[in-house]
């Protein structure tokens, strides 16, 4: 019962109560500054953007992620050990690193690359496309490490029936594949949203942090925070709490339908 006792305190003291917190201080006002903290134009800009990276991360994550994820598993060649430890280089790699690692490469006047993207007429560092860049690495590993196990445990009757019977590579993906994987690919979806959403450090470095042109939506709390209007800061947060409560809540329903989906968080594999 101590031990119980233990853990439950632990996880009031640590989740619970800050979580209550959030909401407590977004709403002590009332509905009037709660929503004119989440309807302020910076808000609503920096929710923009923060939506269009999602937008174009999670598609491009989840076709490229389960389509490395296939050929770990599927193919064998020289190195491919070595590519799947660098599939977990995003989680052991700090965000901030991240964002200096794209500065170094794309800078227009330090960058590594800085001679490839001059010509082409492309601002990356302190614009969007950087930000879209720093994400897509934060948040790469989390539909391939979800779709590894699925795949290396995936029995290849079905889809030897399936040839056998004359089937094209992509009929087979479609009717014998997709239907095993899809549950573990919906969670490796719902993971890499919730991230990309949540995404600050490496975002903070190369957006540059401009108000009304690359402020994400964390960023912008941050920013009101620091101008000390704290009732909008923690009513963006409560907004964005509310976000991952849903995703918590995705998770628990796709486990819920697949019971033999990962249950093992990312840090885990």
């Amino acid at each position: 019962m101590a031990l119980i006792a233990i853990g439950l305190g632990f996880l009031l003291l640590i989740v619970v109560l800050p979580l209550l917190g959030i909401f407590w201080q977004a709403f002590r006002a009332g509905l009037g500054p709660f929503w004119h903290g989440i309807s302020d134009p910076a808000a609503v800009h920096a929710l923009q953007l923060t939506l269009k990276v999602v937008a174009v991360v999670v598609p491009i994550n989840t076709v490229l992620g389960g389509l490395l994820a296939w050929v770990l598993v599927r193919h064998r060649f020289p190195g491919r050990r070595l590519l799947t430890s660098l599939v977990d280089l995003p989680v052991a790699v700090s965000p901030v690193v991240a964002g200096l690692m794209f500065i170094l490469l794309y800078s227009p006047r330090f960058g590594l690359l800085k001679d490839v993207i001059a010509p082409l007429n492309l601002r990356i560092v302190f614009a969007s496309p950087g930000i879209i860049l720093t994400t897509l690495f934060v948040t790469m590993p989390f539909v391939v490490r979800e779709l590894l196990p699925i795949l290396e445990n995936l029995n290849n009757d079905e889809e030897e029936a399936a040839k056998t019977l004359g089937a094209s590579g992509w009929t087979t993906f479609w009717r014998v594949i997709l239907p095993s994987i899809r549950w573990a690919l919906m969670y490796g979806i719902v993971l890499c949203t919730a991230r990309a959403i949540g995404e600050f450090g490496a975002a903070a470095v190369i957006s540059g942090k401009l108000i009304n042109q690359t402020n994400t939506f964390t960023l912008h709390i941050e920013q009101v925070y620091m101008e000390f209007d704290t009732i909008s800061a923690y009513a963006c947060a409560c907004l964005m709490a509310s976000v991952s409560l849903l995703s918590l809540l995705a998770q628990a329903i796709l486990h819920r339908l697949d019971p033999h989906a990962s249950t093992q968080t990312l840090t885990h594999h």
